[in-house]
């Protein structure tokens, strides 16, 4: 059995854990909405078509605030199809995913769903085909309280309250050719200003994401976050970051070495906004929002036949990526590497979160099951909240076909107000178990470790709705702090000391 130690000292700190890393995104695509979380009709749908089996799920997952309505939906989207009497709201073409949206949920309907799963909306507007003034509108019409055309317009709509949202994204992925009114740094930076300026004279209290790139391999990236940081620092509040993983090669040890391009990744962005910060003079600090991120891959076959067939559908079948085991391990990794950059990463959203590349699946009239994927983040937002430690990782390194010193044992560790520690770790050894110290320094005496290990022989092992539980955390352990922890090979672990 290899050897690995975790060093935890309460004085080295990374920073407070903001709970809107536990995000997660719907966007009218596919599934997610319609036929997602949406369905009336079904056994177990509320008064308002929401299904209440999916939303037990969100629930349990403590989902703190959820990207809406898009994505690349939204730069063709016109706020205003989503308000008022449903069976007079317009369907419209959607040219992001080539299927038709209904706009039977809209504004009003997800807040309240929001309010339901106990989150909170993160709205974008359509900083492509729109600009600064349906921008500044929206945010009228959800946050004024009264007395002007769009507050009125929202009281007559049946909210006679102001919504507040205080988080808003300018737009999606601009500087992507596949988005509607794609831009150039330039043009988006002031477009982005403009809003930016406009949304928080209406409302100061908000909160804005400007667009990063679309993408670390896109090849502006880097030049675009300083040329539009450069133009609307001082209005923005967070940059954007994109990043999804594939296996395309089916090779395993490169898969959960991906997450190291997150870290560099993470510190490159937060590099450029420095960069500005300094040029400009400013006391300002830009954080990071990683408000799309997950692995990305399995349903791009499906996908191509699925457009063939069944042009301008409605809630196609799309991006249902069905995620096995070794998916789940890199989700993990991912949110060990979000928690070790809390100092900077203040929201983050899983994309996305039913049925489209989601943790949470249903079926049409069926279940609703947790895939794999599920389980690292609704054990990190429970066990996550608190003060993200460094964890120093002592431990074998190697290299894989595409990264160079790797670490077999990846950590992050939070120590919560009442002073209990969770210790979160991935094994990527695929055949060797290790043996764990923990080295806690100036913490004092922990008397109880309680041990959740996520594990599965097969690493394509997946959940179905017939057999939703082939992967998932095995019961917790509960034992004294001087007995051996272990960390299987190729295993997820929540580790908690208590007191």
């Amino acid at each position: 059995m290899k050897k690995v130690k975790i060093i935890l000292d309460k004085d080295y700190v990374i920073g407070k854990v903001d709970e809107r890393v536990y995000g997660s995104f719907i966007e009218h695509l596919g599934r997610a909405v319609y036929d997602g979380i949406y369905e009336p009709g079904h056994p177990l749908a509320d008064e308002k078509g929401f299904r209440k089996d999916v939303m037990q799920l969100v629930k349990d997952m403590k989902v703190p605030v959820v990207r809406y309505p898009g994505g690349n939906f939204v730069s063709g989207f016109n706020w205003e199809d989503s308000i008022g009497p449903v069976a007079e709201r317009p369907a419209r073409m959607d040219l992001a995913w080539k299927t038709t949206e209904t706009n039977e949920v809209g504004l009003h309907e997800f807040h309240e769903w929001c309010k339901k799963a106990g989150s909170q909306v993160m709205y974008a507007v359509n900083l492509g085909t729109r600009g600064p003034d349906a921008a500044r509108n929206v945010v009228e019409y959800a946050n004024h309280e009264g007395g002007t055309y769009y507050s009125e317009l929202r009281k007559k709509n049946g909210a006679e309250e102001p919504l507040g949202i205080k988080l808003w994204c300018l737009g999606n992925e601009m500087d992507g050719p596949w988005q509607m009114c794609a831009k150039t740094a330039e043009e988006y930076g002031r477009v982005a200003h403009e809003a930016a300026k406009m949304m928080k004279w209406v409302d100061p209290s908000i909160e804005v994401v400007v667009c990063g790139s679309s993408g670390v391999g896109m090849p502006t990236f880097g030049e675009w976050e300083y040329k539009v940081l450069s133009e609307c620092y001082d209005d923005v509040d967070y940059v954007s970051l994109h990043l999804y993983y594939n296996n395309p090669h089916r090779n395993t040890e490169d898969h959960l070495a991906a997450s190291q391009d997150m870290d560099k990744f993470l510190s490159g962005v937060a590099a450029i906004c420095d960069a500005v910060q300094a040029k400009k003079h400013s006391k300002k600090q830009v954080n990071l929002s990683l408000d799309e991120w997950n692995v990305w891959y399995h349903s791009n076959e499906q996908d191509q036949e699925i457009y063939k067939t069944k042009p301008w559908g409605r809630a196609l079948p799309l991006l249902e990526d069905v995620y096995n085991f070794e998916d789940a391990l890199l989700v993990g990794l991912t949110l060990i590497t979000i928690l070790n950059h809390a100092d900077r990463v203040k929201i983050a959203c899983l994309a996305q979160l039913v049925n489209v590349i989601a943790p949470i699946m249903s079926r049409k009239g069926g279940g609703a099951w947790a895939q794999t994927t599920y389980y690292p983040m609704m054990q990190a937002s429970t066990y996550g909240r608190g003060t993200s430690l460094n964890a120093r990782v002592q431990c074998e390194k190697w290299d894989t076909a595409h990264y160079k010193d790797v670490p077999m044992v990846e950590a992050a560790a939070v120590m919560h107000d009442d002073e209990g520690i969770t210790v979160f770790a991935v094994n990527r050894d695929l055949e060797n178990a290790a043996d764990l110290e923990l080295d806690l320094r100036a913490f004092g005496e922990y008397k109880k470790v309680e041990h959740t290990v996520m594990h599965h022989d097969d690493m394509n092992a997946v959940n179905t709705e017939n057999d939703p539980d082939q992967v998932k955390p095995e019961a917790p352990v509960l034992q004294d702090m001087n007995e051996k922890i272990v960390l299987p090979a190729a295993s997820w672990n929540v580790i908690r000391l208590l007191k």
